[in-house]
């Protein structure tokens, strides 16, 4: 593979580029050669050469063309969890040959117009492009510049299936939890939008895939390749299961979907129903809200320093996992594949939706819901305040 580039800003983007160099090599079923996690860790420690924290070293400058099969440049967000759990995935990318190069991209005044500089050279040359996050404003500004001969777009969640519908529609590319009336941002950002939808598109001379473990319809021309986690099964595990449920946390509070009362309360029950002592964190979950469920709920609040398929991989990890509606319903029936692991979705029921939900939040996550693999476990949530009940559906 040559004049391969890749674009990331979640850990979860990068995991998903090594898995797509991973279906790219020959023997892909390689044996496992990941050692698991301490017993009652619940996380990976920080990686050799990682500054404590997750703290950012010098920026690596970009200054040509790729000079291994696969670059992948990390376009490094702001908030610590990110970043240190980026940190972390930039050294398992490094542990399999892969060369990664940390942008300081929104490291204040100048930084993006360093950022196009430096990478100028690099897109122009590079063959195939793969980036994370088609609705990043980041990435849609770097393939206004320079548009890919070959696109692949590897999964940073269930936006995934949004992004595919949208562009087989021909729509606009808006988050799903994003009110859709344009604001003075998104106005002057249109047309920044508009051509990177174009570039996103399959068109003569340019072809893209998706790289997805979610069930999306493809638009015409596009090509759908199957994420099965298998470079995740090959380096960890299998995982030692401990006798109780873990409970896996979601951003919907925070992203202004969900309820904070709600979400607390129905996490109490879950918590009680399925006798969970562990609470797996999103990266993105408020430190306001963590403590008041670790307060309201008595359960462990753990903050990974993996994205979790990598952490329930490499174990302990409880017989039951207990989730939301996001991603980590299709992907951990597939990291977990023969262990024994039960995965079970709770539904979101409308009671639960703040006013400044996007009116196109319920059908999106009962969406979720509805599509997760066929070994997933669904809850239905009673649809009342107190969330007096919960029955398998």
């Amino acid at each position: 593979m040559t004049g391969l580039l890749a674009f990331v800003e979640s850990p979860v983007q990068l995991l998903n580029v090594l898995e797509w160099a991973h279906t790219r090599a020959p023997g892909a079923e390689a044996p496992a050669t990941g050692a698991p996690a301490p017993e009652g860790s619940g996380t990976a420690g920080p990686a050799a050469g990682t500054p404590a924290g997750g703290a950012p070293g010098p920026e690596t400058p970009v200054t040509g063309a790729p000079a291994s099969p696969l670059t992948v440049v990390v376009l490094s967000p702001t908030d610590p969890m990110s970043r240190g759990q980026l940190r972390r995935m930039a050294q398992l990318a490094r542990d399999e040959g892969v060369t990664v190069h940390w942008q300081e991209a929104r490291g204040g005044r100048g930084a993006l117009v360093r950022t196009l500089r430096r990478l100028a050279g690099p897109l122009r040359s590079a063959e195939r492009v793969i980036i994370g996050d088609p609705f990043s404003r980041y990435v849609q500004l770097l393939l206004t510049l320079f548009g890919p001969r070959h696109l692949t777009v590897v999964d940073d969640g269930t936006a995934t299936m949004e992004f595919a519908a949208q562009l087989g529609r021909g729509e606009r590319l808006v988050r799903w939890h994003r009110k859709g009336s344009l604001g003075p941002r998104e106005l002057v950002l249109a047309p920044v939008t508009t051509l990177a939808r174009r570039r996103l598109a399959p068109a003569r001379g340019r072809t893209v895939e998706v790289f997805t473990s979610l069930p999306v319809e493809a638009p015409e021309g596009v090509e759908v390749t199957e994420n099965s986690y298998a470079w995740t099964r090959a380096r960890f595990g299998p995982p030692r299961l401990t006798g109780g449920a873990d409970l896996v946390g979601t951003s919907l509070v925070e992203t202004g979907v969900v309820d904070a009362d709600h979400y607390t309360r129905v996490v109490g029950e879950l918590a009680r129903t399925h006798g969970a002592t562990r609470y797996f964190a999103h990266r993105r979950e408020s430190t306001g809200k963590l403590h008041r469920i670790a307060v309201e709920t008595g359960l462990q609040v753990v903050r990974p320093e993996l994205p979790l398929e990598l952490i329930a991989r490499r174990g302990p990890v409880g017989r039951t996992i207990v989730s939301f509606p996001s991603t980590v319903v299709h992907t951990l029936p597939l990291a977990l594949a023969g262990t024994g692991v039960r995965v079970a979705v709770c539904e979101v029921a409308p009671e639960w939706l703040r006013a400044t939900a996007s009116p196109r939040a319920q059908g999106f996550l009962s969406g979720v819901t509805g599509t997760a693999a066929r070994e997933v476990d669904r809850l239905t949530a009673c649809a009342t305040p107190a969330v007096d009940r919960l029955e398998f559906g």
